[in-house]
């Protein structure tokens, strides 16, 4: 497929998912709205992005939720305390409303995450994290990836990572700069949507860490001076492939 002509196929993804066409317009993380306060928000998604890894995200945000209003555990949210907590208390805490799924790993990452944001300013806070880096993405992606990447297990992961900034900016209205380094996160239905456009070839579905690479290589070049953000096309990819891949031409025909 040429450019020109997925393209058209991008900009036509996008409006059905402006005008509702895709279904399934229920993201994970809108379990979140209404539920949790603004004042937690940041870290309630920082947190818990960090264990969004390999599982189904709904049942994620879902767990994420009766935690945060459980008054026993609604305290794993809070990053100064789970810095200084013992680690038995936060797997119990963790693992109680399944936000947790592997007692040792999970509850260590949480942990670790945790201190990361603490020792990034003088607040603690993810808001502190993030003003340090002036808002900044080349600059906070180089902080989380490379010197500091020890400190923020999963989050600094390139697919985690750029999700959670998507994330961040959509659900708690950040406003970053060198915003178009906003990479798309390749999960399964991004790669099998990329594939159904003739973006990638079937290989890229085993989906190993370069094949994610590629993937998401492959979206920063095709959209590359058009004006749409790599992100941007995420949900729309990712709604397509859940809804079954309804047809584009379809859509077409009706504009």
């Amino acid at each position: 497929m040429g450019n020109e002509q997925l393209l058209k196929h991008v900009r036509t993804l996008l409006e059905m998912y402006e005008e509702g066409d895709l279904g399934g317009e229920v993201m994970p993380e809108d379990a979140l709205k209404g539920v949790v306060e603004d004042a937690d928000l940041l870290h309630v998604l920082t947190l818990a992005m960090a264990l969004n890894y390999q599982r189904n995200s709904y049942a994620l945000w879902e767990s994420v939720v009766k935690a945060y209003q459980d008054e026993k555990t609604a305290w794993i949210f809070q990053p100064e305390i789970v810095s200084n907590c013992d680690i038995h208390d936060l797997r119990e805490a963790l693992l109680l409303h399944r936000v947790a799924l592997q007692p040792n790993r999970h509850p260590e990452i949480w942990q670790r995450v945790a201190k990361g944001i603490v020792n990034s300013s003088a607040n603690g806070d993810v808001q502190g994290l993030i003003a340090s880096t002036h808002f900044d993405i080349a600059i906070l992606k180089e902080l989380m990836q490379h010197t500091r990447k020890a400190e923020f297990p999963y989050l600094s992961g390139p697919k985690i990572f750029n999700y959670w900034l998507y994330v961040l900016e959509s659900y708690a209205s950040i406003k970053w700069r060198s915003r178009e380094l906003i990479t798309i996160a390749p999960d399964t239905h991004i790669m099998k949507a990329t594939v159904k456009l003739g973006l990638c070839m079937e290989e890229v579905l085993d989906g190993g860490a370069n094949d994610r690479k590629v993937v998401a290589n492959a979206w920063e070049q095709a959209l590359k001076g058009t004006g749409i953000a790599p992100i941007d096309i995420h949900t729309p990819l990712w709604l397509w492939s859940r809804a079954g891949f309804p047809s584009l031409q379809e859509k077409k025909q009706r504009v």
